[in-house]
Order: C-alpha cells, then sequence, then structure tokens
C-alpha cells in the first residue's frame, strides 16, 4: 500500500513539472522565441498548464557595435545578446526593460551603447564575475527564466570560406561576402559555462534557433562538450527554420542546407524542423529581393533523407515586415514537445 501511494505521489509530481526547455541562439531569432515562451511561463494548475522552466543559452562571438566596442575596451564579454534574451524573458514589459533596450545617439561618446550593455559590464566589473552581472540583471528585469552565455572564454568567430581564405571575427564575416564553407571558435572548444551540459541533459525540449546559421546558430554547439550532450539527450531537438537568406552568410541556401551544414559540424544533433508554411506578400518579398535576401524553400523529403522530420504551420507575423510571429511559434513548438514530436 505504502509503495502505491509513493507511486502515485511520484506520477503526480511528474505531471506537475513544469516543462524544461533550452532554447539556443542569438541575434533576434532567439529573443523572439523567448518572448512567446515567456508568455507560458508561470503554471496554471487550475487549467493544466504546469508552466516552462526556459534556459536561454547566447553565442559569445559577438565583436561588433556596443558589444565589440565594450569588449575591446573594457575586457568584458558581449553583454548585447544576453541583454536582449533577459528583456524577451521579462516579456518586455516595465520601464526598466525600456531603460535597458535604451540606446544613446550621437556620434561620440555613448552614442551608439545600450544602457544594459553598460549595467550589465558595470555590474561584471563591480562583482568580477560575469555570470553575476547576468543573474542579478534578470532578477531586476523579473525574466521568466534564466540566460546561459554558452562559454565564459573571450572567443572570437572564424570562418573558412570556400576560397581557401579565413576570415576572423563575427563583424568581418558579414562583410566579407563570400560563400562560408565552415565555421570554427578560436580558441577551439572553448570550455562551457557552468550548469550547461547539465541543462541540456535535463531537458524535455531543446531549440535551436532562428538566426544567423554561422554567426548565431552554430558557435553555441561549437562549445565543448554541447555537440556531445545534444546528441546523447533524450530531449527533443527542433531547429526553427529561417524564414529569408542572410545576405553575405547563407546566400543560395536553401533549408535543407542550413540542416546540412549543422550535421556536416557536428553531426546529428536535430530530430525536427519547424518550417513556415506561409508565403510572405509578393510586395514584401520583392522589397528584400533588392536587398539580396529571398525566401528559404525546404525540400521536405530530403530532409526526412538526411533523418530529420519537418513540421510545417504558419509562422509569419503580420505587418510589412517578414518576421516569425512569437505566439505562433511557441504555440506550435508547445505542441511538439507535449506530443512528443
Amino acid at each position: 500500500m505504502e509503495s502505491g501511494r509513493a507511486s502515485n505521489g511520484l506520477r503526480q509530481e511528474l505531471e506537475v513539472r513544469p516543462t524544461r526547455i533550452v532554447a539556443m541562439g542569438g541575434g533576434t531569432g532567439l529573443p523572439m522565441v523567448l518572448k512567446g515562451l515567456a508568455r507560458k511561463a508561470t503554471p496554471k494548475l487550475d487549467a493544466g498548464e504546469p508552466g516552462l522552466d526556459i534556459t536561454a543559452v547566447v553565442a559569445m562571438s559577438d565583436d561588433g557595435g556596443s558589444s565589440g566596442r565594450l569588449r575591446r575596451t573594457r575586457g568584458v564579454l558581449p553583454p548585447g545578446d544576453v541583454r536582449n534574451c533577459l528583456v524577451a524573458l521579462a516579456e518586455g514589459k516595465g520601464p526598466l526593460s525600456e531603460v535597458f533596450q535604451y540606446r544613446f545617439a550621437g556620434k561620440k561618446g555613448l552614442a551608439g551603447h545600450a544602457v544594459g550593455n553598460l549595467l550589465i559590464a558595470a555590474l561584471a566589473e563591480l562583482k568580477g564575475d560575469f555570470m553575476e552581472a547576468v543573474r542579478v540583471s534578470g532578477t531586476l528585469l523579473g525574466a521568466k527564466g534564466k540566460v546561459l552565455p554558452s562559454t565564459l572564454s573571450p572567443v572570437h568567430l572564424v570562418a573558412h570560406m570556400e576560397d581557401s581564405s579565413e576570415v576572423v571575427g563575427e563583424s568581418n564575416i558579414c562583410r566579407a561576402r563570400g560563400r562560408i564553407r565552415r565555421v570554427t571558435l578560436s580558441p577551439r572548444a572553448p570550455p562551457p559555462v557552468d550548469g550547461l551540459i547539465e541543462s541540456i541533459r535535463a531537458a524535455d525540449m531543446i531549440v535551436i534557433g532562428p538566426g544567423s546559421l554561422y554567426s548565431s546558430v552554430l558557435p553555441n554547439l561549437l562549445v565543448d562538450g554541447v555537440a556531445q550532450a545534444l546528441r546523447e539527450t533524450r530531449a527533443l531537438k527542433v531547429m526553427v527554420g529561417n524564414l529569408m537568406t542572410q545576405p553575405g552568410e547563407t546566400d543560395g541556401m536553401d533549408g535543407v542546407d542550413h540542416v546540412r551544414a549543422v550535421i556536416e559540424h557536428v553531426g546529428p544533433v536535430l530530430d525536427a524542423v519547424l518550417l513556415n508554411g506561409t508565403a510572405p506578400s509578393e510586395e514584401a518579398a520583392r522589397r528584400y529581393a533588392r536587398k539580396g535576401s529571398v525566401p528559404v524553400k525546404t525540400d521536405r523529403r530530403a530532409l526526412l533523407d538526411l533523418g530529420v522530420i519537418p513540421v510545417e504551420a504558419d509562422l509569419l507575423k503580420d505587418g510589412p515586415r517578414i518576421r516569425h510571429d512569437s505566439r505562433k511559434v511557441t504555440r506550435c513548438l508547445l505542441k511538439m514537445a507535449r506530443s512528443g514530436l
């Protein structure tokens, strides 16, 4: 009888446990995912929703803009993507989020710096610990999840181009406009931040992307131990497919090329790809085409041949810009997590 009660208690505990989601990336794609997930983070047990336990994993190779300047002048790790993720997890609400995102105008001094970047850098110097600066910032903002830099090592992204040249630095790669064959981190295989591997192993779902393939998605996967943990975890691993190609980085690449690039870099770490099934307006497509960006098309059969399951849905946000809708993406991801696909 005691054994039966203990078993029932364990079953009830598992049923109400929050769904553990690890989201990996950088740039604007990861905050989009986090914003949607944050809305579902708080448990609503009366409605049968146990809530979410969210961990964001952020690439640390950014060397441009405000983050790049702080890296060069203060020796701090790049805070920009961390800041955006913290604000997204706070759902962007409240005056403090607005202050974090405020960017100084002008051409000298503080011009171009976001207040949140400066605050994270100041806290890192004050505490002598970048992770503590991130934790304090998350508490101040009321973030509904935690943010982990993928590594605390000062890393740079290196692109090995098809013409056998090498381009060092994320901002230089974006300007190089050549065909990328492979990317690595320098130093290679930097150690993961404490808790990262454990979070991957304990997750129910891993979300990778959307975002810049070579400068936001892959740098996280190149950190020591991450690819192996992804291959070994029992979590469902889903890549959110990009809507458009990125000039200078993924020109001419379709959805299968994106997945194949991940596999060639770190092996079979994907179970499924969430694809947009709604075409953008012709006017929007023409406007993007003038800037060298076209919709990412995907051959579903070719994905299956790679051992990756395509899942298609309407993911487009209303408006003139071609963007993912965070609510639509979240709805699909949670449905996949709860159904096992």
